[in-house]
């Protein structure tokens, strides 16, 4: 027998759930749930993993959040915030669980601040079942294991790590830093700072897909002042090409930090990114003027090769199966 206290509250009954679609692996759902969520068929599904915008999506998508947002019924409005974190941390549970076929929270009961999960039931895959036939997310996961620490000739910390959606905001500041030079040598052409921070462009180079492209950028965080403001000192992006095999790179380091070592650091955590990822050929181009970029790449092993017609260099590393990539640089 089990006890538990009988629940007085009165607010909303949610669905919490996912299933494993054949070809998109995990699915989440939520939407009004309770004894009446197969009548009511007010539900929206998403991708996991999740982020809180795309938590936030995920709700907008029902007839019920208008209800959850200002109230109805003589029932309060319900903390979006608090159950847009539920959702982010259940799609987390769902990824980092292959193992769950069906999982359903029904219903949870949102009632002001309070969440309650009132009943709920897991389905697992047969033990039978191998791991490499689980089925995965079609979205990839935040590459955690990417993330790791580094620091600057004056002592400075930093932790570099894959960009994240919620990284726009430090990318503005970053881009309205930068010299005309550093951002013509980047883009080899000017580009206006209105169009390096449009909101579309932004979301575009920060909401991406980890499965065909890497960025890397560089944040250190100003703990003297008490604040603990965070600056976003470069980015290194790494792009996977048609076929699978080689992609190009690319770096744009903060003018204050330049010349630092922190370019060649960046380049060389692309490097074993590539090669963790199974690629086998690395390239990048850039202006013959770009003397910096080019003593990085000399430093790390790349060919160097000039091409006339577009007049510019190409630096090219094959990235060889037990190879040493970066002999010499811990």
């Amino acid at each position: 027998v089990t006890v538990q206290p009988m629940i007085t509250l009165e607010g909303y009954e949610l669905i919490v759930g996912s299933f494993c679609d054949p070809q998109f692996g995990p699915v989440l759902l939520f939407g009004s749930g309770g004894r009446l969520v197969e009548v009511q068929r007010d539900t929206a599904l998403a991708l996991p993993p999740l982020t809180t915008t795309l938590a936030r999506r995920l709700l907008e998508r029902t007839r019920i959040f208008a209800a959850l947002q200002h109230g109805a019924s003589g029932l309060p409005s319900v903390d979006l915030a608090t159950l847009e974190r539920l959702l982010v941390r259940f799609s987390l549970l769902v990824v980092e669980q292959p193992l769950i076929r069906e999982c359903d929270i029904n219903p949870v009961l949102a009632a002001g601040g309070h969440l309650l999960a009132l009943d709920a039931r897991i389905v697992l895959h047969s033990p039978d079942v191998p791991e490499t036939a689980l089925p995965r997310p079609a979205i990839r996961p935040y590459p955690s294991h990417y993330i790791g620490s580094w620091q600057l000739p004056d002592g400075t910390p930093v932790t570099i790590r894959p960009i994240r959606p919620e990284d726009e905001p430090l990318m503005v500041r970053f881009h309205e830093r930068l010299s005309e030079r550093s951002v013509y040598l980047r883009w080899l052409h000017v580009l206006g700072l209105s169009q390096r921070i449009a909101h579309e462009r932004l979301v575009d180079r920060c909401f991406i897909d980890y499965d065909r492209e890497m960025a890397l950028v560089v944040i250190s965080r100003e703990e003297a002042s008490g604040t603990g403001t965070e600056t976003l000192l470069g980015i290194g992006r790494l792009i996977k090409l048609p076929g699978g095999e080689e992609a190009e790179f690319a770096l744009l380091i903060a003018d204050q930090v330049q010349g630092q070592g922190l370019g060649t650091e960046l380049l060389r955590r692309l490097m074993e990114i590539a090669r963790q990822e199974g690629l086998q050929r690395l390239q990048g181009r850039m202006l013959p003027e770009n003397q910096a970029m080019l003593r990085i790449c000399r430093k790390l092993g790349f060919q160097l090769t000039y091409h006339p017609e577009e007049q510019l260099m190409q630096a090219t590393f094959l990235l060889r199966e037990g190879s040493e990539l970066i002999k010499g640089h811990p």
